[in-house]
């Protein structure tokens, strides 16, 4: 193993735990298609909808997923240029 792969393991190991633990911080949306026509719609448009921790786990998570992705896509890229 060269010291490349090890890097890249323990980044996508770390990256992929907190990962796992911010979708865990998240509040579970069960109110299902009632809960979102009767008082989704109320909130959606709120004037603090994105500075509650809800929306910061969310847009963390979208772009922790976005680098996760990018992460193991490069790392798929540079094993099979190295080789």
């Amino acid at each position: 193993m060269s010291a490349i792969e090890i890097v890249m393991g323990i980044l996508i190991i770390i990256s992929s735990i907190i990962i796992i633990a911010v979708v865990l911080m998240q509040q579970s949306r069960e109110g299902g298609l009632s809960g979102a026509i009767a008082g989704g719609a109320d909130t959606f448009f709120g004037k603090n909808k994105g500075r509650t921790m809800e929306a910061k786990l969310e847009k963390f998570t979208k772009y922790f997923g976005t680098f996760f992705f990018i992460l193991v896509l490069a790392s798929t890229i540079i094993l099979l240029f190295v080789k």
